[in-house]
């Protein structure tokens, strides 16, 4: 997890909910055997999700982003595999479901954990190494540990990237990949694996996902040339290969076999539908807007969930066969978050293409406002609540309205090398705005355009942060060059600045105005006397990794940080001391925000996630 010794002894924070999904993983979305939880992976975290009522609860145990998940059939043990850097083990976990905890943890593959399979008894456990590992090794559940391990190819083969399990037969499993296909069997006695090459003819095909069929009769395989090969599991020959005609575009991804022994497919381009197993003719269809990377079959399979790679998960009925949206998340990073002023009750988010309201409450999105190719870097609330300013690495901010995301307005070429830094005054007259080369600008509102009021030159690097003194008579702006600078917006004059050996990535106004603090990549936590810049004290804030993002409550008793190092902290300002420490990130902490009457605190993060934790100090009065 995180340094231990760190957050030992010191009170944690309460995680009231978190918006995300990696639906990147393949096979990630699992419903448990019991019918009630949806499990899937967010970073490093595996999330359980009462499908009624949509509470969370979170395994915490994996150092770096789950790459796989597989539930056991008779639902005790939830598998998981994570990924890890070059030359260090990946880890496997299994869980226990009903406790929530780690029932065993093994370390044998090399970098990644490609797949997990249960044995039909839950007796054993087979998990394949990624590319750099390329082993297979069956784990015996009970005495959790492992029975023996093979290499998952032959040398002449291609890479492995998928494994399943029989449905009767606890010593037989399939493995399949780059040009392989393989079914194997476990010869207990001997402690040896011994696999059988399946023979596909003239047919060279890259296997991305198998479903075997519940009589263990045939081996269904999903090819990246967008066709499914039905394999006999007993001789291991071809028996047919579909849809003949129109294959599924960028590759099936995912297979599953209902009941009725007809396919769900989802694609690499987004088409899901359920085929015949005998000819793939495609019986219903509907389109999705990314690639299907997940299907969850619930029950006997009147439902089924669907997940895809926007991170985005559909309900859909069997009869019915229509996608209804159960929830959105970012799939890539989140880049800034903002609370809507005075309310608390709206929150907003930016990252790659796009902007997204969120209702502060009930984890659901009420706005997606969508610019494609571009990146947002910042957004923030007007004071009156009636515009979103935000900041675009095209060079232009643009304007929304949060109710409709009409846009207002757009001001091109506010900044060279992108907008990388926006804040707004008070008056909700002016937009102070930075950017990539340094340069600060003020933009005055005028319905029904603007103009630009002055630019402001001293910073030699990216602008990072912005805040404006409530009297909007004076802002500071943070500068990746070492330089926090403390603007007269009256007269457009520098009044004070300061420096330090650092990228400064934040400020923030105490309430009270007289101090400022910063921190960047130093670690550091420095607060500042805004008259004269001097620093007045230093705070160690991290013990590994920049700190990215801070802000301060309406009453200046306390401030938050989040970094690199996926910490949550929670600081006494008079003190100077850690109060409460949030443990659940699973990727650096991007931008953190304290609503205005100290309720909720919102933490984004680098692998998409938005997270809500209860703010443990009440507002004083």
């Amino acid at each position: 997890m995180t340094n231990t010794s760190e957050t030992q002894g010191v009170p944690q924070l309460e995680l009231e909910s978190v918006i995300g999904f990696s639906g990147h993983v393949i096979s990630g979305l699992r419903v448990h055997p019991d019918r009630e939880y949806l499990i899937y992976p967010l970073g490093s975290a595996v999330i359980l999700k009462r499908i009624k009522d949509g509470k969370q609860e979170f395994l915490h145990g994996h150092t770096n982003n789950v790459s796989c998940i597989s539930v056991s059939k008779g639902g005790v043990y939830i598998a998981s595999g994570q990924v890890n850097f070059m030359g260090f083990k990946a880890t496997v976990i299994i869980w226990d479901y009903a406790k929530r905890t780690i029932y065993a943890q093994v370390l044998l593959h090399q970098a990644k954990v490609e797949a997990l399979a249960f044995s039909p008894n839950d007796k054993y456990l087979v998990s394949l190494g990624g590319q750099d590992d390329g082993s297979i090794i069956v784990w015996n559940i009970e005495t959790k540990k492992a029975v023996c391990g093979s290499p998952a190819s032959a040398h002449s083969a291609g890479h492995c990237l998928t494994v399943q399990y029989s449905n009767t037969n606890d010593n037989i499993f399939v493995s399949a990949g780059s040009g392989t296909l393989r079914v194997w069997e476990l010869d207990l006695p001997n402690r040896k694996i011994r696999p059988t090459e399946c023979q596909t003819g003239k047919l060279k095909r890259i296997v991305k996902c198998i479903e075997i069929s519940e009589d263990d009769k045939f081996i269904f395989c999903g090819t990246t040339s967008g066709d499914i090969m039905k394999v006999n599991l007993k001789t291991g020959l071809l028996s047919e290969c579909g849809p003949a005609k129109t294959k599924y575009s960028l590759g099936v991804n995912v297979l599953r076999v209902l009941k009725s022994g007809d396919l769900l497919v989802g694609s690499g381009s987004g088409t899901f539908t359920l085929c015949s197993s005998t000819n793939f003719k495609t019986l219903k269809k509907v389109e999705l807007d990314k690639a299907v990377t997940s299907i969850a079959i619930r029950g006997e399979g009147q439902q089924f969930f669907v997940g895809t790679s926007a991170a985005q998960m559909f309900r859909f009925s069997y009869d019915e066969f229509k996608a209804e949206l159960i929830s959105t998340g970012h799939n890539s990073a989140v880049k800034d978050v903002a609370i809507c002023f005075g309310t608390s009750e709206l929150f907003g988010t930016c990252s790659e293409e796009d902007i997204r309201l969120w209702h502060i409450d009930k984890p659901k999105e009420l706005l997606r406002i969508t610019v494609p190719n571009m990146t947002c870097n910042s957004l923030d609330f007007m004071a009156d609540g009636h515009s979103i300013i935000s900041a675009w690495n095209d060079g232009k901010i643009r304007v929304f309205a949060p109710e409709s995301g009409r846009l207002m307005l757009t001001i091109d070429n506010a900044h060279r090398m992108g907008v990388t830094a926006i804040a707004g005054t008070k008056d909700c007259k002016r937009i102070v705005s930075g950017g990539g080369s340094g340069q600060v600008r003020v933009w005055e509102l005028q319905p029904p355009g603007h103009r630009l009021l002055e630019t402001m030159k001293e910073h030699k690097a990216t602008v990072t942060c912005i805040k404006i003194k409530s009297d909007d008579k004076e802002g500071v702006t943070a500068s990746s060059d070492g330089a926090c600078i403390i603007w007269d917006l009256v007269r457009f004059a520098s009044l004070q600045m300061v420096i330090a050996s650092t990228m400064f990535r934040t400020v923030c106004y105490h309430p009270e105005e007289y101090q400022l603090i910063t921190s960047g990549t130093d670690r550091k936590v420095a607060y500042w006397d805004v008259y004269d810049g001097s620093a007045i004290r230093e705070l160690e804030g991290s013990q590994a990794g920049a700190i990215n993002g801070m802000d301060i409550t309406q009453d200046g008793k306390h401030f938050v940080t989040g970094g690199d190092d996926k910490l949550v902290k929670v600081w006494d300002y008079m003190e100077g001391t850690v109060t409460h420490v949030g443990i659940a990130h699973s990727g650096s902490i991007t931008s953190i925000k304290v609503c205005s009457n100290n309720r909720t605190l919102v933490s984004t993060s680098a692998d998409g996630a938005i997270l809500r934790w209860r703010f443990p100090h009440p507002a004083s009065s």
